[in-house]
Parts: C-alpha cells; structure tokens; sequence
C-alpha cells in the first residue's frame, strides 16, 4: 500500500500507477452536507493534462448542489493525495478532486474543500497566526447485525453487538458471557473487548494508507470504538478524516461487522462524540501557551472566548443531525454547559493537562461529533476562534468541578448549548456573520445550509410517527 506525500507531482503519480500495475483511478470529493462519493476511470484516463483539465461529471444529481440547466461540473485531481485503495479487487489509485466551474474554472462555493482553504488563507491575512493544527478524536460504533425501516405503517430499528450486556441472557450455544454493562467499557480488555483485533487491523490499514495514528481505544458503550490520528492542518485532516471513515468502515465490512458514526445509536449508553483539539501556531511558536490559567496565553483565552460565544451558531455545523442532540444530555460525558476548565470533561472547552511543553498546550472543543462535514465545521470553529482573538473575548471564569451536579442557583447561571437542531440553525441565523468574513462562508452558502437541514431532516422527522409515542400514547 501506498502513502500519501504532500508534494508528489502528477508525473509522481502515474509513476507510482505503472510501479503498482493500476488498472482504475478512483475520483473522490466530499458532497455540500458531508457525504463522500467518487467516480472511476481507467487509468489510460488519467494523463498529465488530465491534473489541469480533470473529468467532467453532473452535479446536478449531488443533494443542494446544481441546478439540472447548469449541471455540468469538472474534477480536478490533487496529486498529492494519492494513495492505494486496499479493498478494491482491481488495483485501485484514489485522487481527491477540488470542484472546478468548467466555464468559468473557478473554484465551486459548495465544495467543502473550498470553504476550508478559504479559512486557512484568512487565518494568515488576519496576522492573528500562520497556521492552525486540528486532532479530531472521532469514535464510532461496531456492530454485528444492524435493522431499520420506516414505512407508512411501520417504523423500526435493531442493533446487536456480541458484547453488549443485553445478550447476557441469549439463548445461545456457546454464550461465553464477558459482556459489557452500560458506559462500562471504557479501556476494556478482551475478552470483554471484543473488537481489539478488529481496531488493530483499522489501525494498520490507516497507517498503510499513508494516516498517522497515535493509539486506538474500547470507549465506553457496547461496541464503541476511538481510533485517534495525529493532528494536522486544516484542510489535511478533513481531506483525512474523509478517508478514516471509508478504511474504518471498509475494514469492519469485510469482518461481517458494520460501522456508524452516528452520535447516538444506543438509549441510556454513552455516544460517539468528536472532540476536536485546536492550536494555533506562527513562525513555528505556539500561541496558546502562556502563563494564565491552565498554562494558556491571553491568546489561548480568547480562542475560548469566542468558542463560547459562538457555540450557539457553530453547532447548527458541528453537530448537524437530529440524533446530534440526543448525545447532548447531562449524564454521558457530553458537554451541555457552555464552560471551560482544564481537564473537566463536562465542559464545552477543556484544556488538556498531560503534558507541560508549551508545543503541547490546545484547546478542545467537546460538542463536535463525527456526523459532520468536517471542512465546513472546522472551518466554522477557526472562524470562532479567530473571532475570539481579534475581539479579545474573555471566556469569564473557569468551572473546575463536576458540571452536572452544580446546585441550582449556580446552575441557572451557566449558560446551555442548544437542545436540538431546530435551535442551533435559530442561533445561526442570528449569529452567522463572524462566518462571513474573508468570504470563508456566504450568505447563500449559510442559508442554503439551513434549508437544507430544515427540508431533508427537520419537516421530514416531524412527520413521522414516533416508535416511543405508542408507547406513550396507544391506549390513551
């Protein structure tokens, strides 16, 4: 398998298509809402000319992206992100592609990747800093047998995991037990994790593609999984996290498994959150260290600032599906209170204490989770961030106790992130403009996000019949 290298020309690439017998070339891009899809070409296909000309496609069948009479959209391959595709029977070369106007040739606003490199180069016109170094933590959840529907007079859904403490009772030859209890299998060791082999084998496959992995991990509910990589920049870790899903995913598959990021698939057990730790740098000095609270700088501070004061708007991206607020409760580890502490994981902002090298000194940003569009939310958080800084926003006074069992009079006084999606797409519209900046994000860019949201998940939920309701509601 083949690494990725920031700086292979094309002619690297078809050079490593001959070493490696290549037979096809795999166009990947990344939809407005998050969704990955690619379209494959034989590799006589792609020439030297074909990285300057690339491959047309209709993005009038891509959800909110083109209209039917303006269909006609191009590919553009990036060289540097090649890389071998492990699960392809013919052998396989994936390209990321940037999306290009073919009239025009100008960059696509809705492509993701657009709106991320826009951030980046405003991040360094601001002065504020020349690079920023994001590490997501996104866990996942591993299941053996998954079941859902929803029809006109039926709605449903069933997930199995061989450790989970519901099967305790199974009527089945053998049931070796050593299942897991609620929120109790963070850190477990097999027998009881039973999917240790399975991360070992994501671990490596990632790894064999060209991902810096730093460790991999049993969270806390049944079948729940943390693979962690190790920070980069802006556009390099959403190109990355897009290509950690597919190999994550892949690799259960072909185990008989199957693999969602949901937030919150299980009732009463913990979900898949995304914390996302942030550091800005300049001249190659940290920034966000310093002698304040916790080792931050005022810089630090005010990135928590303006993370705080724009929670509110930046989870209508973050955190961009109905299910995201179902994580979003007291009781799991997930952040509802808008706070920051060092090392309280109850907190919206936390800053990590594990190491006192000014080189290792973040921010992490707790509400995230892995349903996302990573381009659009991290561009989202830096904008807050940069907002923080410029506006030097203080973050008040620190919270370092447990968050969930503040007495009420305290409690009162914490303000609370938003409980659903409804309200957080509200919070955007009111507080939407720190995104405008730098043309990072438009005005149409935003409101054609809200649309969507509100007519691809919102109106179509609000129609349906609750599974829960009949339950509460059937013999009244």
């Amino acid at each position: 398998m083949e690494r990725r290298h920031a700086t292979r020309s094309p002619q690297e690439v078809l050079v490593l298509c001959r070493e490696r017998d290549v037979k096809a070339v795999d166009l990947r891009f990344t939809d407005f809402l998050g969704k990955p899809h690619h379209l494959t070409v034989p590799v006589h296909r792609l020439t030297e000319d074909a990285f300057e000309e690339g491959f047309g496609f209709d993005g009038s069948n891509i959800r909110c992206w083109q209209a039917i009479d303006e269909s006609d959209m191009l590919l553009v391959p990036l060289p540097t992100s090649a890389w071998i595709d492990p699960f392809a029977t013919l052998p396989t070369v994936v390209l990321t592609c940037s999306i290009l106007d073919p009239i025009t040739r100008e960059e696509y606003a809705r492509d993701p990747r657009n709106v991320a490199r826009r951030a980046e180069n405003y991040l360094q016109q601001t002065g504020v800093a020349d690079q920023v170094l994001i590490g997501p933590e996104a866990e996942f959840s591993v299941f053996d047998h998954v079941l859902y529907d929803q029809a006109t007079q039926a709605g449903f859904y069933r997930l199995d995991a061989a450790e989970a403490e519901w099967n305790r009772g199974r009527d089945q030859r053998p049931n070796l037990g050593n299942q897991l209890a609620s929120k109790a299998g963070y850190l477990a060791l097999p027998p009881a994790d039973q999917t240790a082999d399975l991360r070992s084998e994501m671990m490596q496959t990632l790894i064999d593609c060209g991902i810096d992995v730093e460790c991999h991990l049993h969270e806390a509910a049944a079948g729940q999984a943390e693979i962690d990589v190790r920070c980069d920049s802006l556009l390099a870790i959403s190109d990355t996290l897009m290509t950690f899903k597919y190999i994550v995913k892949n690799v259960a598959r072909r185990h008989g498994k199957t693999v969602t990021f949901m937030p919150k698939p299980l009732l009463g057990d913990s979900g898949n959150g995304m914390h996302v730790h942030l550091s800005l740098w300049k001249a190659g000095e940290p920034l966000f260290a310093g002698t304040g609270y916790a080792g931050l700088s005022d810089i630090g501070l005010h990135a928590i600032g303006g993370l705080l004061r724009h929670a509110p708007a930046l989870l209508a991206l973050t955190n961009p599906t109905t299910n995201s607020y179902r994580r979003l409760v007291p009781g799991f580890e997930a952040p509802v209170n808008l706070a920051y502490s060092q090392r309280n994981r109850s907190a919206a902002c936390r800053i990590p204490m594990i190491s006192p090298s000014p080189k290792a000194k973040r921010v992490e940003f707790r509400c995230p989770d892995p349903s996302c569009n990573p381009y659009l939310a991290f561009s989202a958080i830096l904008m807050a961030v940069i907002d923080g800084i410029q506006n030097k926003i203080h973050p008040g006074d620190p919270l370092d106790r447990d968050l969930y069992d503040l007495p009420p009079e305290m409690q009162s006084s914490v303000p609370q992130i938003p409980h659903s999606l409804e309200a957080a797409l509200e919070a955007l519209e009111r507080d939407g403009d720190f995104l405008l900046r730098g043309d990072v994000f438009t005005e149409e860019t935003l409101a054609s996000w809200i649309s969507a949201k509100r007519n691809y998940e919102l109106a179509p939920l609000a129609l349906r019949p609750h599974p829960f309701e009949f339950s509460l509601n059937y013999d009244s």
